[in-house]
């Protein structure tokens, strides 16, 4: 074989090397441009509307992303639920960037609370009582709610419609769950079929959406109480939040960044949760940290362990470096004698 054929057949190899090369660069590209198409419209659909009053104009982003509390609120709007607002799951996020840590505090929904300018009720009662009376504004006014009447400096408040749960469970795959008891609960009204067996199993979106929601049962199975509840809460939250850390696939984010955009809203300002968004797999917490307060069940309402509450609040001020020199006010809440 003469030299010229060997030389083009080596050109001929590593032209072919190049347009591999090429090729790959090119998918990178078209992959970060889906991802970042796909987080901008999520991050369009989630973000505080311009007209809310906490998103103040001219707003500038911050350089580094800081320490903050949010609340976080469940809401079930399947069909078939008659329109209620109620928050079925209400939770107290304190999250620090820095420390890559996280600290998760549940409120009963049944916990009695007595503010002075409302009504006293339930602690699910008043997101859709902010609703009904103006809901372009029921995100900022439940968040100043519950700060005020804990003494709290809540920064953001984050609404997540069920649905968003049950699809993301399904997209991530599912989650291994080791369920803690028999649930069996049907209800025609609504569609709520719940049919588990105890036991460590992969559970699909509408399954884990059965375990983080069950309370009563009329098939025979134990019941429920809201604190065990507020446990599979965290769970579940944390399960996903790993899975998420972890997650590469271009057809698994877009999915996930669909249902987000579609099932979450919030008063974070869009150039904040741009930069959320975008840095979650650096700020994504390495340790999440359950808090617990003793609660007892008199009906109607859930009364809590005063002590138990006022260390939880301080660790969630604590965890977002925030001071604990101001007081917190727990008279308006329904607490054990």
């Amino acid at each position: 074989m003469s030299v010229k054929p060997k030389r083009k057949a080596i050109r001929k190899v590593m032209m072919i090397i190049y347009l591999v090369i090429i090729a790959l660069i090119l998918g990178a590209g078209i992959y970060m441009g889906y991802i970042y198409y796909k987080a901008d419209a999520a991050i369009q659909r989630m973000a505080a509307p311009e007209n809310l009053s906490d998103n103040p104009s001219g707003y500038v982003k911050k350089e580094s992303i800081q320490p903050m509390i949010f609340l976080l609120a469940g809401i079930d709007s399947r069909e078939g639920g008659g329109g209620l607002m109620n928050t079925d799951v209400l939770m107290l996020v304190s999250f620090n960037p820095q420390n890559r840590s996280a600290s998760l505090l549940s409120l009963p929904r049944d916990l009695l609370l007595k503010p002075k300018s409302l009504p006293s009720h339930k602690a699910n009662y008043y997101y859709a009582y902010y609703y009904i009376r103006d809901r372009s504004e029921v995100i900022p006014n439940t968040k100043r709610f519950f700060g005020d009447l804990l003494g709290l400096p809540i920064d953001h408040m984050v609404v997540v419609n069920f649905d968003a749960i049950r699809h993301t469970v399904d997209a991530l795959g599912g989650l291994i769950i080791d369920v803690d008891m028999d649930m069996k609960y049907s209800d025609s009204t609504d569609g709520t079929q719940i049919d588990l067996k105890k036991g460590l199993q992969t559970l699909n979106g509408k399954q884990v959406l059965d375990f983080v929601r069950y309370r009563k049962s009329n098939e025979g199975t134990q019941e429920s109480s809201d604190f065990a509840r507020n446990d599979r809460q965290q769970l579940v939250i944390k399960q996903i939040i790993e899975k998420l850390g972890a997650f590469q696939g271009i057809s698994q984010w877009g999915k996930v960044l669909d249902i987000i955009g579609e099932n979450v809203k919030s008063d974070i300002p869009e150039p904040n949760l741009q930069q959320w968004v975008f840095n979650f797999p650096i700020i994504k917490p390495d340790h999440i940290r359950s808090l617990h307060v003793e609660s007892r069940w008199k009906s109607p309402y859930v009364y809590a362990n005063k002590e138990d509450l006022q260390h939880a609040l301080t660790a969630l001020r604590n965890e977002a470096d925030i001071s604990s020199e101001s007081p917190l006010y727990l008279e308006a809440v329904g607490v054990l004698d």
